[in-house]
């Protein structure tokens, strides 16, 4: 087996653990091909990112991780979120059709546009969706599937309601994580499914993350850095992924969070 990287191991590590509840550093480190300490500081390292606990010899499965009900993110940094929105509104014009995908900062986005003329909006947030029926004169298409009551978000097979309606001009997503190498990232494997589908039918694509998510572990990619046309984040957000993205060809725009938005 060629030699892994610290993500790709934990990715065989997530892996088993959701096979069978159990991994042992012995047996990891014979198959992964590196040593015991190698596996031992893995494993560390994703307990404390609470998605397994440590036990002797190994690790146990943890509770499955959620990013959080909508209500709380709502409320988790507003001022960076209002300021990035801001600085992304300029982007739809009247008669734009876009996609905003269930992520706070998109919510925030909607209340910027909420002014906007023959606006057709694509969304798989209840919240957004409904924001824009009761104060806003948008078209809103909220595509069929399973909702997330904690995210407030519907997700399923999403690509099968939009293909054949012709390319959305604008898209827009957020993500719990933000990754030069493996782009924009969600904890659970429906909400990123969920994104990747919105964007494949996407013109434009535009990443929407504050400076909390750099850094970040997440587990499921939901889009290249490939596929990203721009990503806008505050200024806080950690200079070297920002170089690091700018190099891989990704467009970053830094927001200046003024006071009164704190």
């Amino acid at each position: 087996m060629p030699s892994l990287d610290e993500h790709a191991r934990s990715q065989v590590i997530l892996s088993e653990l959701g096979a069978t509840g159990r991994v042992e550093v012995n047996d990891l480190a014979q198959r992964l091909e590196v040593s015991t300490v190698t596996i031992r500081k893995d494993l560390d390292a994703l307990e404390q990112r609470a998605v397994l606990r440590r036990v002797r010899g190994g690790a146990v499965a943890a509770p499955v991780v959620d990013e959080g009900s909508f209500e709380t993110r709502l409320q988790v940094r507003r001022a960076e979120k209002t300021a990035i929105a801001r600085a992304v509104a300029p982007l739809v014009g009247d008669g734009d059709v876009i996609a905003l995908d269930s992520s706070t900062s998109c919510h925030f986005l909607a209340r910027e546009l909420l002014d906007r003329r023959s606006l057709v909006v694509i969304t798989n947030s209840m919240p957004t969706a409904t924001l824009f029926s009761e104060r806003s004169e948008a078209t809103v298409l909220v595509p069929g599937g399973i909702v997330r009551r904690s995210a407030r978000s519907v997700v399923g097979l999403l690509g099968d309601v939009l293909a054949g309606r012709g390319r959305i001009g604008k898209g827009f997503i957020g993500a719990h994580s933000v990754s030069a190498e493996r782009g924009l990232l969600d904890m659970t494997l429906e909400e990123a499914q969920a994104k990747q589908y919105l964007a494949a039918h996407c013109a434009q694509l535009f990443g929407l993350v504050d400076s909390s998510k750099f850094g970040n572990f997440s587990l499921h990619t939901a889009t290249p850095v490939s596929q990203i046309t721009a990503l806008y984040t505050d200024s806080a957000a950690d200079p070297a992924v920002v170089a690091e993205l700018e190099q891989a060809g990704t467009r970053v725009h830094r927001v200046d969070v003024a006071e009164e938005h704190r």
